[in-house]
């Protein structure tokens, strides 16, 4: 018998559930939206709570597979979309009582197996990193940025110390051949001076790549800002971070939103209160010895979440000052 493990498969863990649950307390009901469903941890979780309905998002159309699933069983209570959540302010919520809102900001073994997908640097064959929706690869960055943009992308996405040489080398190959994963892969490998041999050498700048593709910097700005304006008074904003760029972002966005005030002069002063959230834990949250000992891949996960003080829909935030840089990295794509 055939000892490979099929990754359809593979027991999905969706991270700090337990958590979660107790965060977004689904036993009161209401309507949730799981802006990251994936293979659908946390829709099902919440779906087992009567007076509870599930509106799940994923710009992954392969998730499609799972949620027509879950809809056999759950057909008036569970709606899925093939949207970014970057735009879950488009979706009719006029009449529905929101009572929290999830991302998790990771990617399932699924994902990361997947050879057409080209996340992990042990894939063949084209570089590619999109998720869904995009539009443009990680070919076309690696084969066509010029050196300059190459290394901001892989300093300040990927935090990798390195960049300005792995740029150098990438730019040297690709007037030879044009550079697909592997070759990728090995470039990185006979640039890096210094070997960490806990982590593969390629991460960092697979991460950086995957960021730019999928451009997730502006999509969980964005998406942050619109969670904040469709969810209702005493609704939770929960969010699952696993890498350090991610939570600076969560972490500015909640603490600015409930430190400083936050409402928009356009409310009216009888609506107004000093600030849009309430955050009852300031420490991230992150997994427990048990959760780490049956899925290791949660080790970089934190969970920050706020609760929203009222119902109202305009708010200011400097979030997309404070994160300009990033954003202007981003927008390298954008002549692709």
């Amino acid at each position: 018998m055939d000892a490979t493990i099929v990754p359809d498969v593979i027991k999905h863990y969706p991270v700090l559930l337990k958590e979660i649950i107790s965060i977004i307390s689904p036993q009161y009901g209401g309507t949730f939206i799981d802006c990251t469903f994936g293979q659908g941890g946390y829709s099902k979780k919440i779906l087992e709570f009567d007076n509870t309905k599930v509106i799940a998002l994923d710009r992954d159309i392969e998730s499609e597979k799972k949620a027509n699933k879950i809809k056999k069983n759950f057909e008036d209570r569970f709606i899925f979309k093939n949207i970014k959540f970057s735009q879950l302010n488009n979706l009719k919520l006029k009449n529905e009582n929101i009572k929290g809102i999830i991302f998790d900001l990771g990617y399932s073994y699924n994902q990361i197996k997947d050879p057409n997908k080209g996340l992990s640097f042990d894939s063949k064959g084209k570089l590619n990193m999109k998720m869904g929706l995009n539009n443009f690869s990680a070919e076309d960055v690696i084969n066509i940025l010029d050196e300059k943009e190459l290394e901001k992308i892989f300093k300040f996405f990927g935090e990798e110390k390195e960049s300005k040489y792995i740029a150098r080398n990438i730019v040297k190959e690709r007037l030879k051949n044009k550079i697909d994963t592997q070759t990728l892969v090995k470039i990185i490998d006979k640039t890096k001076r210094k070997k960490n041999y806990k982590i593969h050498s390629a991460t960092k700048v697979f991460q950086a790549l995957r960021i730019l593709v999928n451009k997730e910097i502006s999509e969980l700005i964005y998406g942050l800002i619109n969670a904040a304006k469709v969810l209702k008074k005493n609704g939770v904003l929960a969010v699952v971070t696993f890498h350090s760029l991610e939570d600076k972002i969560v972490k500015y966005f909640f603490k600015s939103l409930s430190e400083n005030k936050s409402i928009s002069r356009y409310v009216p002063v009888t609506e107004q209160v000093n600030t849009l959230f309430k955050l009852i834990e300031k420490k991230a949250i992150v997994p427990s010895e048990k959760e780490l000992k049956e899925n290791l891949s949660s080790r970089s996960a934190k969970l920050r979440y706020a609760i929203k003080k009222k119902d109202f829909y305009d708010f200011d935030t400097d979030i997309q000052d404070q994160f300009k840089n990033l954003i202007e990295i981003e927008s390298f794509g954008d002549k692709l």
